[in-house]
């Protein structure tokens, strides 16, 4: 997914078990594919929802502590917005569709989301952080999703990217969107990882904003 490879292999796909009234978009993390998130989303599934776990947008300059690739970083959030508008073109309307990942994925979809034109129905950000925060306003930002819902999770134990950066996103989120709308979860003794309960909290999440249609 990174530059313009068009021959990126096709995205891990769980399909609705019946029509798809709703999408997630789900990014990995560093040296990972969308194939293990796939397995864990498809573990949560809701039969209207198709989940799209796309493969190696691995962006250099993309960790919390390191110098920040900010073409790099603008191009993957492109390449989001084009797998959105896929969907968009597919029936699947943009406030429809919860962008979410893990890591750099995670931080890739909060980046999209908050400076996108597309209106979407939610973040899910694991274990993540806020890329290019100096980039963005001190008010309120004043695009489209500034009441979007996002659920912020993170390990106390992730080495990594250390709770500290994501506490420091929760804050800057707050001075963004609507401070309401945003949900931080911790793990008690979570690495940079996933575990059960978590999952429980991101499917919570996706059943309460992309409730069944029909």
């Amino acid at each position: 997914m990174c530059g313009n490879n068009m021959s990126a292999p096709l995205p891990a796909i769980v399909p609705a078990a019946r029509k798809a009234t709703a999408a997630v978009i789900f990014l990995h993390g560093l040296g990972d594919t969308g194939h293990g998130w796939s397995e864990a989303l498809a573990g949560i599934k809701s039969p209207h929802v198709k989940y799209i776990c796309p493969h190696a947008f691995d962006i250099s300059g993309l960790s919390p502590d390191s110098q920040e690739d900010e073409a790099g970083i603008k191009q993957a959030a492109e390449n989001v917005k084009a797998l959105i508008d896929q969907e968009v073109k597919s029936g699947i309307p943009s406030h429809r569709i919860i962008l979410g990942g893990f890591s750099q994925g995670g931080a890739l979809s909060l980046y999209t989301a908050l400076t996108t034109q597309q209106k979407l129905a939610g973040v899910v950000a694991l274990s993540c952080w806020l890329p290019l925060r100096a980039s963005f306003s001190q008010g309120p930002i004043s695009g489209v999703n500034r009441e979007i819902p996002v659920l912020q999770c993170h390990g106390d134990c992730d080495p990594l990217v250390p709770l500290m950066f994501g506490s420091l996103t929760v804050e800057k989120l707050k001075s963004l969107i609507n401070p309401a709308n945003v949900t931080f979860r911790t793990y008690s003794g979570m690495m940079h990882s996933s575990c059960i309960e978590e999952m429980m909290d991101v499917k919570q999440f996706i059943d309460k904003h992309l409730p069944p249609i029909d």
